[in-house]
């Protein structure tokens, strides 16, 4: 199954350095780009990430990016 484009763009979020984030790589959640569970029955499963610093992140809202979660321009081809 082909994950949905949640957003052709990057969601920029603060995250906490050594907490561990779950990103959707579905496209389904209703709380982008964090998993809400709505994956469930589609096969793909969310990327854990854990920061090493604390910061704004560019989290990837398209589905695509080669390098999960962080945003790589892929939307920039979609």
């Amino acid at each position: 199954m082909e994950p949905k484009i949640a957003k052709k763009g990057p969601y920029e979020v603060e995250l906490e350095a050594g907490k561990t984030y779950h990103w959707c790589a579905c496209g389904r959640s209703k709380n982008q780009p964090f998993c809400d569970g709505s994956h469930k029955g589609t096969g793909i499963v969310p990327v854990a990430y854990t920061p090493e610093k604390s910061g704004k992140y560019h989290l990837c809202g398209c589905k695509r990016t080669k390098n999960p979660p962080l945003c790589d321009g892929t939307h920039n081809t979609l």
